[in-house]
């Protein structure tokens, strides 16, 4: 299932700054992360995730082709799962994407099923 704020991601590069971000940062100041720290273009129609300290709120910048576009998240009750890492970035699928924006640890799902021996 896809976040319906986001709408069909299909293809669309997703990366995660790693480390803490200060969430007062708006398109401008994150646009420039993007390109200082992440070595990326927020043009690019890439999807860049960006957390704050406090690990309940998420920001999403997006190119839509026309202009940016900001989606923010804060979690009533938990945190969003982050790497460790302190510097750099993390690519993510849809699918993992979907997982954070959830409060699930996207790094380690579980399964539900798991096939057994044929025969």
């Amino acid at each position: 299932m896809q976040h319906p704020a986001l709408g069909g991601m299909g293809t669309t590069t997703i990366w995660l700054a790693c480390g803490a971000t200060d969430m007062r940062k708006g398109f401008d100041g994150l646009a420039v992360l993007v390109q200082q720290v992440l070595a990326q273009s927020p043009h690019s129609g890439a999807l860049f995730a960006f957390r704050g300290k406090r690990g309940d709120l998420v920001k999403l910048l997006w190119y839509d082709g026309q202009g940016l576009c900001l989606f923010s998240k804060r979690m009533d009750r938990g945190r969003f799962v982050w790497p460790q890492t302190k510097t750099g970035s993390v690519s993510l699928t849809p699918a993992q994407l979907s997982m954070l924006l959830e409060g699930i640890d996207w790094r380690r799902p579980e399964r539900t099923w798991s096939p057994s021996l044929a025969g």
